[in-house]
């Protein structure tokens, strides 16, 4: 293909990424607003470089017309986990849209039945369907779905193969195997611990929520030229925050919220 014809065919691709990405981390984004526990912890996404698409057309003997049916990956969508339960919320996620904006073709757990070289994640192939200012199109897209320590060791893993050109020596594929041994290790320890975990991030995560609240609050009050009030409460949330105490905060959170309730009303 010429390179304007590439240009043309990757245009659905690069779509696809940018608006699965804004929904993963929507759903992530929602979880948190409501104080619920997210899964996804972040996403990325990528659509594959032209020689990295004809090498793997090359290796799987797929002719150029066939490249939009036959290779799955041409758009990558990454997520994120803490644990390793999250991956599995994760793709239960992914299910409950099956026939509403995405199609599953094909699931691969990689986790339960991880690969010789040691390599973990949870792979869904899909159609996606999306509209270009060119016409609407359907492509296929995979998305990865990994812990942070699953993701680590196959960066890592990925940067070695591009070095020896797949051939990686013996004896590094050797330590890689332990290292991929270690890293699952890891995740195992993680989900030993993890209600603890998740309840000390819950805490952080409302006692940020409430600083944010009263210093957004604070700065309304400037703004509004209530400044004798706002220097009032300024002072007394860096009294409680230096204390600590995120039930006090939370107080002076309500107090400064019915204070400004009662401004708008007057306004």
């Amino acid at each position: 293909m010429e390179n304007i014809e590439w240009k043309r065919f990757l245009i659905p691709y690069e779509h696809a990424v940018e608006e699965l990405k804004v929904k993963f981390k929507s759903i992530r984004n929602e979880l948190r607003t409501i104080g619920e526990y997210s899964p996804i912890e972040f996403v990325t996404g990528r659509v594959k470089k032209v020689s990295s698409i004809l090498e793997k057309a090359r290796k799987l003997e797929v002719n150029p017309d066939e490249i939009a049916d036959k290779i799955e990956d041409i758009a990558g969508i990454r997520i994120m986990c803490q644990f390793v339960e999250d991956i599995y919320t994760v793709v239960d996620y992914i299910r409950d849209r099956d026939g509403e904006d995405l199609e599953i073709i094909l699931e691969k757990d990689y986790i339960n039945n991880y690969k010789d070289s040691g390599y973990r994640s949870y792979h869904m192939v899909i159609k996606y369907p999306i509209h270009t200012a060119l016409g609407p199109k359907t492509i296929l897209a995979e998305i990865q779905i990994r812990t942070l320590a699953m993701n680590f060791w196959a960066i890592i893993e990925h940067s070695l193969k591009y070095k020896y050109k797949q051939l990686i020596p013996d004896h590094i594929e050797a330590r890689l195997k332990k290292a991929a041994d270690a890293a699952f290790k890891l995740d195992q320890e993680m989900s030993e611990i993890r209600h603890e975990i998740r309840q000390a991030q819950k805490v952080f995560e409302v006692r940020s929520n409430i600083v944010s609240s009263i210093l957004q609050s604070i700065q309304s009050l400037y703004i509004a030229e209530k400044v004798e009030e706002a220097d009032r409460y300024q002072e007394r949330f860096y009294k409680l925050w230096e204390k600590g105490d995120t039930m006090e905060l939370k107080t002076l959170d309500k107090e400064i919220s019915k204070l400004m309730e009662k401004h708008d009303d007057y306004e």
